[in-house]
């Protein structure tokens, strides 16, 4: 039987590889980590890793916003500081998917995703995605508010990706989606639990439901497309889950703060 010790040990194991794949932080991964199956071992550590990466936005957001920058200029300049960390991992993730929406067939899609170079449907996408982001960061305004809703949205829409890598089988062969392994039910069960309580600290109860339902909508219509068009997941598509569940985290936010 598993002690105490053994637990926090390969969360700590799981934490650092969820860093050093997620962010461009100087995080030495383990050797473990080239290993078939490392993602999924690092699954419950996502959100937390998630938080971080949130919450460096929402303290740029916060230095913007005391040099008397308009709101909008803050929230573009938390989303460049958030990109900068995460090396732009997701975005380039949900370019290459709308660029291979354009495909004729399944190979044809997977062969334009391969491609490094963004045609006119990943650039639109990017376009969207960081416009629609950057608007929502600033109806909220508020530095505060923002820093929390950036820190919950951070974690909930990256806990998203366990269960997608569980139910979605690898589209290829190769690529990240088959050598990241699939996480097993507890770690995507610890993921959502441990997100769900960053949430719930930073928005409240109520309105982090609504903002995990929100995410997993968005997640599971960007996966049922996957399956449909892919037969299954990519790299690309997690990242594109990602994007897609942190706007509607943002825009529950932003709805519940516009409310009376």
């Amino acid at each position: 039987m598993r002690g105490i010790a053994d637990i926090v040990a390969d969360f700590a194991l799981g934490l650092r590889e969820a860093a050093a794949f997620l962010t461009r932080l100087p995080v030495a991964a383990p050797p473990v980590s080239t290993a078939s199956g490392f993602l999924a071992r690092a699954a419950p550590a996502f959100p937390v890793v998630g938080a971080a990466i949130g919450a460096l936005g929402g303290l740029v957001y916060a230095v913007a916003a005391a040099l008397a920058l308009p709101p909008l200029v803050c929230a573009l300049a938390a989303l460049a500081g958030v990109a900068a960390l995460t090396g732009a991992l997701h975005e380039d993730g949900l370019a290459d998917v709308f660029d291979g929406i354009g495909g004729r067939d399944r190979l044809e899609r997977l062969r334009i995703m391969r491609d490094s170079h963004n045609g006119t449907f990943g650039t639109l996408a990017l376009v969207f995605s960081v416009g629609a982001r950057a608007a929502l960061l600033a109806a909220i305004a508020a530095p505060a508010p923002v820093l929390l809703t950036m820190v919950a949205a951070g974690a909930l829409s990256r806990t998203v990706l366990p269960p997608v890598m569980a139910l979605l089988p690898p589209a290829r062969a190769g690529g990240l989606a088959a050598a990241a392994g699939t996480p097993n039910r507890t770690q995507v069960i610890v993921a959502l639990a441990i997100a769900k309580a960053i949430a719930w600290l930073c928005l409240g109860f109520g309105p982090a439901l609504l903002a995990l339902v929100a995410a997993a909508a968005a997640a599971a219509a960007i996966a049922a497309m996957a399956r449909h068009t892919l037969g299954g997941a990519t790299g690309d598509i997690l990242g594109a889950c990602q994007q897609a569940a942190e706007i509607a985290v943002l825009s529950v936010a932003a709805a519940l703060a516009a409310s009376p």
